[in-house]
């Protein structure tokens, strides 16, 4: 049998269940990744469960969302992290290391390996030829206790790439083409899989850039071939002896078929504010910008920098606007240093910033109100910023230096200059980019601040109960929406108590007091439409809502690993069978769950009563035997703990 790449890494790694698309399949987790705003409750999970080292081939926890130390919370939790990953076996990067993904890429990513993490974005590593994945922290918990990863077989949609990118158009267009062409839906329940002519036109970082973006496609992973060029990748890197070549077999086929003409492209932008708000730059050209920014796992290689370097060299950037640099890794940062690119970028005006996630996650850079900001990250979500009611627009590293040049949006296609011809390194740094853990663990204690609580304790779902329904929303609710990041919030990642106080405040201000007040009388329900969860993987925007009483989600249809992340914290997640009822049922209406317990094993699709009529709603839900089990535990904790 002719396998893809997909279905080569799955079946390599494959525990339990089919390669059919839909079927529950367990596979065995090589390397997992972790950062420091979920990874602290992982240490905490590792720690309750007595875990005393991890059994993956190589975890690693890295410091690069939460940089900003303005007082002692984010301080405090990387000396936790640093002493976990001492005590448990895993390799750390310290804060100004650089973004996990990029960083990953560099040190531990194997071709033919699986790679779960706990960002949304470890997607990024599948341009090494890897199965990477990214799941919610409980999740990575149980695959570095050495337990399977469950998930649903995904679909593979093979894109078939012809062609060569022109000048000015680079591999950021690629995924925003993907994205104007199938939304931010497009690849739900799918393993996206890159091959054809147009692959090796494509460096290793170009293919980051692509596959990082997946997860902005809803999809489980992307996977590109592990070639030459990922050899000559882990050459710079000192690490070609780990090269294993893995492709499709001629004559493999594929679930799904789409095919890109790199040669056609042009320079692409997502509008506000979703990333499949995509049009051509052309289309927006001429609007007013306040600051492009630069950097992020989306963007992350050295061409990146160095290309805005080149168009604004010897210029100056526009009055008014910022031209924000956020380098992605230290070891690029410095080859960008010793090549002149980062003095280029100074002297046009530009403002440098720390390796590492930064605005991307809102942790500072925050635009101005009212403002345009152009950025190379992979999100655009309303308020992710720090801005909350802001303005950004997602775009290559051309378009962003192109326009803050003109202090508009910009084709670059249209500046007088010849597009610049950039010399990538040949060798890499990699000295101290990764502190190796002890072998000896014995006298490791971990240090933990006065901000890190432990989890709370949640009782099992009753088998009868009323909720009444305290948020409706509508569709592509992100998780940035259920639970912002930035630096207001994510200093509070290991105290569920003080940052369920943000739960949904850019939906509705009152939620925490009015969710807080219902707690006690019996707890309460969210109602959505499609894709409700999409976004980051952050456990906490199931967390917190389940710390306020949260029981039921019932929604048109979910984001993957939030709907994990719900299952995880014992929150039961319902779809409408009959999408058009979402019009039926009001914020404040109460709903009526009767036998539930008996129901849901038995039945995948039932009725709830409105309270107060003769009206039902009929509902379902896709729960696997070990999910129902989790979720009638009230959570994988208490589950964990009713096997031990």
């Amino acid at each position: 049998m002719q396998l893809n790449a997909a279905q080569k890494l799955i079946q390599d790694h494959l525990l339990s269940g089919e390669m059919k698309p839909g079927e529950e399949i367990g596979l065995k987790i090589d390397q997992t990744l972790t950062q420091d705003a979920t990874g602290t409750m992982v240490m905490l999970e590792l720690e309750a469960m007595g875990i005393d080292k991890v059994k993956t081939e190589a975890s690693a926890q890295y410091v690069d969302h939460n940089l900003i130390q303005e007082d002692f919370r984010n301080a405090d939790d990387h000396l936790f992290l640093r002493s976990a990953a001492q005590k448990f076996g895993i390799y750390y990067s310290r804060p100004g290391n650089g973004v996990s993904h990029p960083v990953h890429m560099q040190q531990l990513a194997r071709p033919g390996k699986t790679l779960l993490g706990s960002d949304s974005h470890t997607c990024a590593n599948g341009c090494m030829g890897m199965l990477a994945m990214g799941a919610g922290g409980i999740d990575v918990t149980m695959a570095m206790s050495g337990e399977p990863y469950y998930v649903k077989m995904p679909r593979v949609m093979g894109i078939e790439l012809t062609g060569k990118l022109p000048d000015w158009v680079s591999a950021k267009d690629v995924i925003l083409e993907m994205l104007r062409r199938h939304g931010v839906k497009g690849g739900v329940g799918k393993i996206l899989e890159y091959y054809g002519p147009g692959v090796k036109e494509l460096s290793a970082m170009d293919r980051h850039v692509i596959a990082n973006m997946g997860a902005e496609l809803g999809a489980t992973a992307t996977v590109f071939p592990s070639d030459k060029e990922i050899k000559h990748f882990l050459k710079t890197q000192g690490r070609e002896d780990e090269w294993i070549e893995l492709k499709a077999d001629d004559g493999a086929d594929y679930d799904e078929h789409e095919e890109i003409d790199l040669s056609a492209l042009e320079p692409l932008i997502a509008k506000p504010s979703s990333p499949g708000n995509v049009v051509p730059v052309m289309e927006v050209a001429g609007e007013d910008i306040y600051q492009s920014y630069i950097g992020s796992s989306a963007n992350p290689g050295y061409r990146d920098f160095a290309i805005a370097s080149e168009i604004v060299k010897g210029k100056q950037i526009a009055n008014g606007t910022s031209l924000d640099i956020n380098p992605t890794s230290r070891q690029l940062l410095e080859q960008l240093v010793e090549n002149g690119h980062i003095a280029n970028l100074l002297a046009a005006g530009a403002r440098m910033h720390q390796a590492g996630c930064n605005g991307c996650i809102g942790m500072g850079q925050a635009p101005a109100t009212g403002k345009n900001s152009l950025r190379t990250t992979p999100r655009n979500f309303p308020g992710r910023s720090g801005t909350r009611e802001d303005s950004v627009f997602l775009c290559s590293p051309e378009t962003a230096a192109a326009s803050v040049l003109t202090g508009v949006i910009t084709d670059p296609r249209t500046l007088d200059m010849s597009y610049p011809k950039i010399k990538e390194p040949t060798t890499f740094s990699t000295k101290g980019m990764l502190e190796v853990p002890p072998k000896d663990n014995s006298q490791i204690d971990l240090e933990k601040g006065p901000n890190i609580t432990t989890i709370p304790d949640f009782d099992p779902i009753e088998d009868n109960f009323d909720v009444p329904i305290l948020l409706k929303m509508n569709d592509n609710i992100s998780t940035d929406e259920i639970l912002a990041g930035g630096s207001r919030v994510l200093p509070y990642r290991s105290n569920i108590q003080k940052i369920s106080t943000f739960a949904f405040e850019i939906i509705d201000d009152d939620y925490y007091e009015t969710a807080m007040k219902q707690r006690d009388d019996g707890g309460h329900m969210v109602v959505a439409g499609f894709n409700y969860g999409q976004g980051s993987s952050r456990e906490h925007a199931a967390l917190a809502p389940r710390y306020l009483g949260l029981k039921v989600v019932l929604v048109k249809d979910f984001a993957r690993i939030h709907l994990q992340n719900l299952i995880n914290f014992g929150i039961l997640p319902l779809t409408f069978v009959n999408e058009e009822d979402y019009d039926l049922v009001r914020q404040e209406d109460v709903l009526e769950f009767r036998q539930i317990h008996q129901t849901i094993q038995n039945q995948h699709t039932f009725d709830i009563k409105l309270k107060g009529t003769e009206r039902t709603i009929a509902v379902q839900h896709d729960l696997t035997k070990r999910h129902l089990e989790i979720l009638l535990a009230g959570g994988i904790i208490n589950w964990i703990k009713e096997k031990q």
